[in-house]
């Protein structure tokens, strides 16, 4: 039987409500809740399989491995954080999980735009500085339907699909824009390049992955090109906006507001500016941590790795 080792499985078992039968079934598996780089050469001999979530493992490092590793499995869709060509050069194969958090992202996205249009935040800050004049007299915080507003979606993968899946629901119209542009069925969902999506939409929503070519893809003149009513949206990776343009143009009220799940860098420092900031709700890179997600996410690393023994791998990135 193959041996596995999880060098950080912590940072997908936090609450210690996930079951790992799935693995134990097909793998002689060790569980480290976290590991740090001095730790995992150690940790890797005489395992065949190494699964990591979000952790370095850059060059200098994988090249130590001895010839026992075989295949590194991403517990997750985003797999910047490896040094795939260093571990190519080793024969090393990589593979992720992509898929196994789309419904929980969209939800996440979707639960960003559902807030901006209510004001939620708005009103419970109102509320906790003592401020109840929302009860006794009228509205006084923007209150607007998704119907008929612009969506645009920067990445029309698994997760920018569930997201215009949910927001038709909801009445709205979508642009996408993406690196091969994609043919749409619906009419109200179109193709267009990155300035005209920008220029157009009520919403931007990323749902890109981070590679060079996306790496600050919003700064200040992309931002600039946005509606002064906009609100931006982030569950990818931080550094897809260019944070440093971003703070500005959310102060100076360029446009309307942001959610960012993901920072550039994470976690941010604690004098962010971006913490204090009335027009804007951070969250702590929550849209893949509901428990299905992270069961699944179980269940589908042992998909991999089975495939794998079987001369058949899956989900490879090299």
């Amino acid at each position: 039987m193959h041996k596995t080792v999880f060098l950080n499985a912590a940072k997908i078992n936090f609450d210690g409500n996930l079951n790992f039968s799935p693995l134990e079934s097909i793998t002689e598996i060790t569980l480290f809740d976290h590991s740090n780089h001095d730790e995992i050469l150690e940790r890797v001999k005489g395992h065949q399989v190494v699964i990591t979530k979000e952790l370095p493992l850059p060059g200098e490092l994988l090249r130590q491995f001895l010839p026992d590793v075989k295949l590194i499995c991403e517990a997750g869709t985003g797999f910047n954080n490896i040094d795939i060509a260093a571990a190519t050069e080793k024969g090393i194969t990589v593979c992720n999980v992509p898929g196994y958090s789309t419904e929980a992202v969209a939800q996440l996205a979707i639960t960003f735009m559902l807030n901006f249009c209510s004001s939620l935040i708005q009103q419970q800050y109102m509320i906790k500085d003592g401020n109840l004049s929302n009860f006794s007299k009228h509205l006084q915080v923007p209150h607007v339907e998704m119907q008929n507003k612009t969506l645009g979606i920067l990445g029309a993968g698994s997760i920018g699909r569930q997201v215009i899946k949910i927001a038709r629901a909801f009445g709205m119209n979508v642009l996408t824009y993406s690196r091969t542009p994609k043919r749409w069925d619906d009419p109200a969902v179109q193709s267009v390049s990155l300035e005209e999506l920008l220029q157009q939409s009520d919403f931007v929503s990323i749902h890109s992955p981070l590679t060079t070519e996306t790496k600050y893809l919003i700064d200040r003149s992309k931002l600039k090109l946005m509606k002064p009513t906009a609100f931006l949206i982030n569950t990818a990776r931080g550094a897809i906006i260019k944070e440093e343009d971003l703070i500005p143009a959310l102060q100076n009220g360029e446009i309307a507001g942001a959610a960012l799940d993901v920072q550039d860098p994470e976690p941010p420092r604690p004098d962010n500016p971006l913490f204090t900031m009335d027009n804007v709700i951070l969250t702590p890179h929550i849209g893949w941590q509901t428990i299905e997600s992270r069961q699944r996410l179980v269940n589908l690393l042992a998909q991999n790795i089975n495939a794998f023994k079987q001369g058949k791998p899956l989900n490879t990135v090299n």
